[in-house]
């Protein structure tokens, strides 16, 4: 194995299962007269076999692990050469495809490697058994979108498929989702380790179910941010937008539905915590070159007065020396609509004991909202609003029985009890209602 893993170019990362195994194979085949080497060999490929489970469990894979495995490294590689082709062009012909020719041929005779000898040589069946892997149909997998597209993937490139075919399907993925990460997922977080280190990760948990269509009313609003968001994957200039308004009027849930929206399109969102601002010029230089459309989203956005983070957003929004690449986009949300709080006493210029001219203070704050291209505002429903609202909600669930006069009845006590009327309370109490069916 360790031969044919050598001829590797492009899925080269030496810390995968892949070239795990193939150095253990090559280290027992230089010792095999140490017999401790034998318990040793075992420990180890078990160790890695596990680790195939545990991806088959994560995306859920069934049947040839080994195969899906194989396609799963396709896939998820992310180094400077499998991102060359997300710039490329279907047909084009490249050097790099060249590269990748090569490897496909090594992962074709993989994928029709034979275990058996160093089976029986070392008295184990890992190999055997999870080349018929059988996995519950009802197992929740923790990651819906990526298992999805690998698993898809997988029923296409069939047992004993050609160079030619595996290449065909491959290409094709790569061309329109990309490659590594960013290519199997739709939405990111920071995760952060030691002092200012972080990385960007996937949001494993993402609804994908989430639509436009499920916020009820607020068409206008719901426009607005559809034409801009079109514009921006059309390669067009396009604006920072914040939504303001309410708590509970779907500020949120616009933002999700629009990523499911255009996730097809290159649409990737990064979800950024108001901590987090001082981060942002270093997210942008990582994902700059990419060949996304990148969504840099901040929900629930608002500084105290003495919280001074509100200017890395504001200067990297617009008048920081560095121009923000075309690519990159901020979605934020607020329930404030200045996001920076504002006292009484910074009304006037002769109330201040600190600081002589108060009103450069406020349009110093005031200015970073300025800086968004676009605002939308999003208020709460009237109470009728909020009836029709719980009534078309309630009306997607056969289990409610009630008619529309008994549901206007259970808005009213719900609404004595649960703050304002919204589309959040709204779905509160339908999902109440469900409980009791």
């Amino acid at each position: 194995m360790y031969r044919l893993v050598s001829r590797l170019i492009l899925y080269k990362d030496e810390d995968s299962i892949l070239f795990n195994l193939a150095k253990i194979f090559r280290k027992y085949d230089l010792s095999k007269k140490d017999f401790d080497i034998r318990y040793e060999t075992i420990s180890q490929i078990n160790s890695e076999v596990g680790r195939i489970v545990e991806l088959a469990s994560k995306y859920g894979f069934s049947g040839d692990l080994w195969h899906d495995y194989l396609i799963y490294l396709l896939l998820s590689s992310e180094n400077s050469l499998c991102v060359m082709f997300e710039r490329c062009e279907s047909g084009e012909n490249l050097t790099i495809d060249e590269f990748m020719r090569n490897d496909l041929e090594v992962i074709v005779e993989l994928m029709n490697y034979d275990f058996s000898a160093i089976e029986d040589e070392l008295g184990i069946n890992s190999f055997s058994m999870i080349r018929n892997f059988t996995q519950s149909s009802s197992f929740d997998y923790s990651n819906h979108n990526a298992s999805g597209l690998i698993c898809d993937v997988c029923s296409k490139v069939k047992a004993g498929c050609s160079v030619d075919e595996l290449y065909s399907v491959i290409r094709n993925f790569y061309h329109k989702y990309g490659v590594g990460i960013y290519g199997l997922n739709k939405a990111f977080k920071l995760s952060h380790s030691n002092g200012d280190d972080f990385s960007i990760v996937p949001i494993t948990s993402f609804d994908d179910s989430i639509s436009l269509d499920d916020l009820l009313g607020y068409e206008y609003q719901k426009g607005a941010l559809v034409d801009n968001t079109e514009a921006f994957i059309r390669g067009c200039k396009a604006n920072n937008v914040l939504l303001y308004g309410d708590a509970g009027t779907g500020k949120s849930t616009s933002i999700k539905a629009i990523l499911n929206k255009y996730y097809d399109d290159g649409l990737r969102i990064i979800e950024v915590y108001k901590h987090e601002t001082k981060y942002l010029s270093r997210i942008i230089s990582e994902i700059k070159d990419r060949n996304y459309f990148f969504i840099l989203y901040m929900d629930d956005l608002s500084f105290e007065e003495s919280e001074s983070d509100y200017k890395y957003l504001k200067a990297l929004i617009e008048g920081g020396l560095e121009i923000t690449p075309d690519n990159i986009l901020i979605y934020a949300t607020s329930n404030r609509r200045h996001l920076v709080r504002e006292t009484w006493n910074e009304r006037s210029d002769t109330s201040a004991e600190t600081d002589l001219y108060h009103s450069d203070t406020v349009r110093e704050k005031l200015s970073l909202v300025d800086r968004f291209g676009i605002t939308i505002g999003y208020y709460k429903p009237t109470f009728n609003e909020y009836v029709d609202i719980v009534i078309s909600l309630a009306r997607r669930y056969p289990e409610i029985t009630l008619t529309d006069e008994e549901l206007e009845s259970e808005a009213k006590i719900w609404i004595r009890t649960h703050g304002h009327p919204s589309g959040r309370t709204a779905e509160q109490l339908v999902y109440y209602l469900l409980g009791k069916c």
